[in-house]
Formats: C-alpha cells, structure tokens, sequence
C-alpha cells in the first residue's frame, strides 16, 4: 500500500468536527429543536481548553458534558465553543476548541460520533461516525469495540433531569449507536 501523503484521516477528522460545529452554531442561533441534546467529552488538558482549576482537578483527563436543559451563552466559533454550565450550583465558563473533543453523541436520534485523540496535535487521529441502524434492519455484527462508558460531569439541575443527564440511562427501547472504524472501509493489500 501506498504512502498517504494526502492525509485522507485529517480531511475526515476535520469534516466530522465541522457536523459538530455546525449542530453547535445552529442551536447557539435557535435553542434546542425538539427533544435533540448533546453528551460532549473533552480532553481536559488539551491546548487551548479553558475550564476552572476545581474542574481540572475533579476531571484531569476527560470530562463528558451535557447541553440540554441548564446552559446559556452559547458561542460558537471556527476553533471551538464557548458555554456558561453549573456544576454543584456553581456557575462555569467553559472554552472548548473542536480539536480537544474526544466524542459527540446525540441520545434523541442515536447519533454518536468518537475521536481517538492521540497527541496534542491530533496527527494520526482517526474518527468514526455512526449514526443510529434502522430498526427494520438486522443489527450488524460489531467493527469495532464499543468504547466503555466516559466519566459524566452533569450540570446541576433544579428540575428533575437527572435521569436524562446520566450518560448510562439511556431509554430501553433506544439500542446503542455502533461505532464503525474507517479502516474497515479502506482496501487492503
């Protein structure tokens, strides 16, 4: 096989980071549509992540956040998002370059994205999308590894969202999303 002097990975990683960009800038414009809301893990220590030093130490290396019922100031850029979140009733600015973040999961309509953010550069990262099966077909025998389960930081919330802001309380009747390598796709020599 051929070398990739083109870095087909880096194009891909960063059109997959432009859906989450996009998604980001549109709801900073509208709000939330529908039942639609959003689990983002980040890579805490990351260049260019801006969270408070409680934070920091609470999560020194991922941090899963959720946009749904409690955020406000919303700010979305080329590079990164900016979000106001409460964490044990404490009031947060959070500033998250696209670059540090390690997934994306949307729980409404079962569409996860992952990145498997290696260096402080992110050279040789390789994403995957996978946007939820349809019920009418048969599930597919797995890829790749499903990734455990990442620590949730939770917003606190004055209402009852709890349940829907547990990473791990996913409704029953919703499977999980499977994530799919691109090196499945690619030829082999």
């Amino acid at each position: 096989m051929g070398q990739d002097l083109i870095r087909y990975d880096v194009l891909a990683q960063d059109a997959l980071r432009g859906v989450i960009r996009k998604v980001l800038g549109e709801v900073a414009k509208t709000g939330l549509p529908g039942e639609h809301h959003f689990f983002i893990t980040f890579l805490t220590s990351a260049p260019g992540v801006r969270i408070s030093s409680r934070l920091r130490e609470k999560y020194p290396e991922l941090m899963t956040i959720v946009i749904q019922h409690q955020y406000w100031d919303l700010q979305v850029t080329d590079t990164g998002f900016e979000v106001g979140l409460s964490f044990s009733d404490i009031p947060e600015r959070l500033l998250i370059p696209f670059s540090a973040v390690r997934g994306f999961y949307d729980p409404a309509v079962n569409f996860e994205l992952e990145f498997n953010v290696g260096g402080a550069e992110g050279v040789g990262e390789v994403p995957s999308a996978a946007p939820a099966p349809k019920p009418a077909l048969a599930p597919a025998p797995a890829l790749a590894a499903k990734p455990s389960r990442l620590p949730v930081a939770k917003p606190a919330a004055k209402e009852k969202a709890s349940a829907e802001a547990r990473a791990d309380d996913k409704p029953q009747d919703k499977k999980d999303a499977e994530v799919v390598s691109l090196d499945a796709f690619r030829k082999k020599p």
